[in-house]
């Protein structure tokens, strides 16, 4: 079809400092015609369930709002202190009725002032090139347009405030960019 638009994979092995596969950390591409294509993702919920936050780590696009829904039998007072998002959602059962729009990009950490075990984390992205390692090490981000890009990695295990590693990345415009990433400094 003529007028079609090029993109290529992007594949990115991450494994911690003993080189082995990492699952669970995040890769993100940054530019600034990437940041233009950023859209809100819909729809989107951090329960909390078993006194857990479910899922207990997301990665959500700039200007995306999030349902923070109980499904406990007891109540939760969800609230972050980072930079990114501060909120508060005090003492509740089912589902406050105003979502929390997340509209500046970086790591919120998440709590539960009555439950200090509930830990969660959201990674807003101002782009919308994002992929997370599964079990493997190897994440996939797929339809990236042609250019160069900050390749970025993240990982809840990193030190608080600690910054996403980061990398230059030239994107083809057909097939396979392949990158590597080894995050030492985890915390257990």
């Amino acid at each position: 079809m003529a007028g079609m638009a090029q993109a290529a994979s992007v594949q990115v092995d991450l494994t911690d400092a003993a080189g082995k596969p990492l699952a669970g950390a995040v890769v993100f591409l940054e530019s600034a015609e990437a940041k233009r294509l950023v859209k809100p993702q819909p729809g989107v919920e951090m329960a909390q369930e078993k006194r857990q936050f479910a899922p207990a780590m997301m990665v959500v696009p700039v200007g995306t709002e999030v349902l923070f829904p109980n499904r406990d039998t007891v109540r939760h007072h969800v609230y972050s202190f980072s930079p990114a998002k501060k909120f508060e959602l005090k003492l509740y059962t089912g589902t406050p009725s105003k979502p929390v729009l997340f509209d500046q990009a970086g790591v919120v950490v998440l709590g539960c002032n009555i439950h200090d075990q509930m830990t969660g984390w959201i990674l807003v992205v101002d782009t919308p090139y994002y992929a997370s390692s599964p079990a493997t090490g190897k994440a996939q981000i797929d339809n990236v347009p042609p250019g160069s890009y900050k390749l970025r990695a993240w990982h809840n295990r990193l030190p608080v405030g600690a910054p996403a590693l980061e990398q230059a990345l030239t994107v083809p415009a057909t097939g396979v960019a392949n990158a590597s990433v080894r995050m030492a400094g985890l915390q257990p």
